[in-house]
């Protein structure tokens, strides 16, 4: 490594100074003396002169990452008319002039002071000038030339990502391509070699190849196996120089997956599988399960399971599992271990998705045998019909036998069998069954008109294993008899106009009836209509059976009239066609009716004549309209005077003073003279001014306690009335019970005059208030208002 860089820092020597003396010698060529003139002969033989430039600027080169002890001589500006006596000064200008390049003014030596990167940045624009020393005057026109970084192989080749991951589906042919890296040097790919990449693998064979050009990766074997190996790593590199000794290169990881194709077919791991099932299972419950392994996955691993033989193929079914891969043998049908004891089923696996690249690889199926073998149970009873249907007279005698069930056990043990009714389906108890032999009886008539057909169901179960029993329908229909009487379809009613005896009779019939029997059709129509024999001669109306069930009612003879007769009622026998047949007497309604001349009916009733001789509709409407008004006017006065409010007057006579009155209203106060009568609270024994008092007075008298009265002088007037409450209290001359004297007359006045304090302040009074001061403190705001009379009248 050290030799390479010592190799590395003379070809960089070597490169500057022949790059150098060669553009030294380039420029000094192309130097001419400055303002020297070039004459030329015009046409009218006058002397042209040209000036000419003292340079001609190309560019210089300078070998980047330079990182020897003195700068690196860039290259050298002269001037022809620099004769070497110092008075030319050089200047530069532009990028980097000052830092990177600086310039010997007297020479024109050009040095770059700092490392270049190329990378970094690959070219500079300068601007020279050859200006006088003293003076700075330009003595050339300022000329631009430009400094090109010469690239170096200093950057290794990287990769756009440090890891890839590809997918390849196994079985792939050798040269699939998988994935394409692709790798960048930042290096000049103009010059030299330093950016030529070369691609090679590194790990990963013999599995994977890749293009030296191109970056491709590839299969390099054939029939990779993804359930042998599934993840492959590679490493492929990337080096500069064309792949040379000496190049850079850089590294990057390929992670390739082999993805699943069905190249596998289903296998089970074992030849025969042993299952059982009991023969009390009912049909969908689980036997066992299946399972053919497939070691592809996805959909390619995808099993379904068919029986495709076997004896039990009608008595069981498989499915398959799909989120355990598993086929899943069910019960079909019940068995039965006295029937057959053992069952052979062949079952067979197969893929569901199939790739046509790999069918030769098939078939893609396999097959298994399972046997099922089938264990004994208690079972329940067993009837021999799966429902019955029986029949029975309708009105017959109670204890009449229905029909039988019966049933048995199937187990070898064949237990007895004890029947009976589930009473839920027998609310009405119409039946009973004997629990030993299973005859069906009836416990009282039946009527087919109320319930043609009976649904109950019997139980069966083993005597000495309760738990143990079977169910069965049993439809029990009601057979009719003969037992109704045919009666009117409609509660009939004719209408007949009244005409004159010399009228024609109409063929049409009043009315047409028909008939309706509750029995079944055997027992019904045909029916027959006739008159009662004591009547079949009939003047009036007679009846015509029309045999189709219905029979019309015709008159006989005209001239009706309401006045005579407005109603005729006519009994009609009708007769069913049953064995034996049964009849019923209806009697049809006939009415007179009036008519217009077309037959049209416009009333039946008898009291249009009379009302035609009195009053007419209107009037007589007209009259009750009045009735009811002056019915409506009395009960609003009724109504009215009741709610009138009577004033409560309290009579000179009566004495409330022990009565209680209550009001729920509280007034407007003294001037509410509305919400009660005041004279309900005065004592009329008062009014004359007397007001005796009814307290009885007590034979002895009562001599005050010395102790209680308070001082005569005494100020405390919360002592004087407590006091005085206390002798009241104890004073057996008071009345014995509380009384409350109410007078509505307070009296015209007293010596001391009124206590109010309203107008106390207007009066010129010369009372002294200061007294209250001694009071206590519950009078000390009357104090304060009138005890500071002087006070006041001394401020102002």
């Amino acid at each position: 490594m050290k030799e390479n860089y010592c190799l590395q820092a003379a070809l960089v020597c070597l490169g500057v100074l022949c790059h150098s003396q060669a553009f030294a010698t380039e420029r000094r060529s192309h130097l001419r003396p400055s303002f020297h003139g070039h004459h030329e002969k015009g046409k009218e033989g006058q002397v042209l002169q040209r000036s000419k430039r003292g340079w001609v600027w190309n560019q210089f080169f300078v070998i980047e990452e330079y990182t020897g002890p003195d700068p690196v001589l860039v290259g050298r500006l002269h001037s022809d008319i620099d004769s070497g006596d110092g008075n030319i000064k050089y200047i530069l200008s532009g990028e980097g002039a000052g830092t990177i390049f600086v310039i010997d003014d007297k020479s024109g030596n050009i040095h770059a002071t700092k490392t270049l990167d190329r990378e970094e940045r690959a070219q500079y624009t300068l601007m020279a000038q050859a200006v006088d020393r003293d003076t700075n005057r330009p003595l050339e026109p300022p000329s631009e030339f430009i400094v090109k970084v010469q690239d170096i192989n200093d950057n290794p080749p990287e990769f756009l990502h440090e890891t890839y991951h590809a997918n390849v589906p196994e079985r792939s042919n050798v040269g699939t391509s998988v994935i394409q890296v692709t790798a960048s040097d930042a290096d000049d790919p103009t010059y030299g070699n330093s950016a030529k990449l070369v691609y090679s693998i590194l790990e990963g064979q013999p599995y994977f190849s890749v293009e030296a050009q191109t970056g491709i990766i590839r299969t390099a074997l054939p029939n990779m196996d993804r359930e042998a190996k599934e993840e492959y790593h590679v490493v492929i590199q990337a080096k500069d120089m064309g792949g040379h000794m000496g190049g850079l290169s850089g590294t990057t990881k390929v992670t390739i997956t082999l993805t699943d194709v069905n190249d596998n077919p289903p296998k089970f791991p074992q030849s025969v599988y042993q299952m059982s099932v009991s023969e009390a299972a009912v049909p969908g419950e689980e036997v066992g399960r299946v399972k053919a392994k497939d070691p592809d996955i996805g959909e390619n691993g995808l099993v379904t399971y068919n029986i495709v033989d076997g004896d039990g193929m009608e008595l069981f079914e498989i499915t398959t599992d799909y989120e355990t891969q598993e086929g899943v043998v069910k019960l079909k049908k019940p068995v039965d271990f006295e029937t057959k004891r053992a069952y052979s089923l062949k079952v067979e696996a197969a893929n569901v998705h199939i790739d046509p690249k790999f069918i030769s690889n098939g078939p893609f199926k396999d097959t298994v045998t399972v046997k099922i073998a089938v264990e004994d149970a208690d079972e329940p009873p067993m009837f021999l019909a799966p429902s019955y249907i029986h029949e029975v007279q309708e009105n017959a005698a109670a204890g009449t036998v229905v029909g039988r069930v019966h049933a048995k056990d199937p187990d070898a043990a064949n237990s007895p069998i004890r029947y009976s009714i589930d009473r839920h389906t027998d609310l009405d108890r119409f039946f009973t069954i004997n629990p030993e032999d299973g005859f069906i009886k009836t416990t009282k008539p039946l009527d087919r008109e109320e319930t043609a057909w009976l649904n109950i169901s019997v139980f069966a179960a083993e005597i000495h294993n309760r738990h143990q029993e079977a169910k069965v329908p049993v439809a029990i229909r009601v057979l009719d008899v003969n037992d109704n009487a045919p009666k009117f379809a409609a509660p009939y009613e004719g209408f007949i106009c009244e005409s004159d005896q010399t009228k024609p009779l109409s063929n049409q019939p009043i009315v047409t009836i028909s008939a309706d029997d509750k029995d079944d059709t055997a027992n019904g129509p045909r029916f027959i209509f006739s008159l009662p024999p004591d009547i079949i001669h009939n003047p009036n109306f007679t009846v015509r059976d029309n045999r189709d069930n219905t029979a019309g009612v015709y008159a006989r003879r005209g001239g009706f009239s309401r006045q005579k007769q407005d109603l005729y009622l006519l009994p009609i026998v009708i007769s069913d066609g049953g064995i034996p047949p049964m009849s019923s007497t209806n009697t049809l309604t006939i009415k007179v009716c009036g008519c217009d001349v077309n037959g049209a009916l416009l009333s039946c009733n008898a009291e249009a004549y009379i009302l035609n001789a009195g009053l007419s509709t209107g009037a007589l409407i007209a009259i009750l309209a009045c009735i009811v008004i002056l019915l409506v006017i009395v009960v609003l006065f009724v109504t009215l005077r009741r709610q009138k409010k009577e004033p409560l007057i309290v009579f000179e006579e009566e004495d409330v003073r022990e009565n209680i009155i209550t009001y729920d209203d509280e007034g407007g106060g003294e001037e509410d003279t509305e919400a009660f009568d005041i004279a309900t609270l005065q004592n009329p024994d008062g009014i004359n001014g007397f007001i005796p008092r009814k307290d009885i007075k007590p034979e002895y008298q009562y001599m005050p306690r010395p102790g209680l009265r308070p001082a005569p002088n005494s100020v405390d007037v919360d002592d004087f009335i407590n006091t005085r409450i206390q002798e009241a209290d104890n004073d057996p001359t008071a009345p014995p019970y509380d009384s409350i004297q109410i007078y509505g007359y307070e009296g015209r006045g007293s010596v001391a005059g009124s206590l109010s304090s309203l107008e106390s302040a207007t009066t010129d009074s010369d009372l002294d208030y200061d007294y209250l001061q001694n009071w206590g403190p519950r009078f000390k705001k009357l104090a304060d208002l009138y005890g500071s009379k002087d006070t006041f009248d001394d401020d102002s």
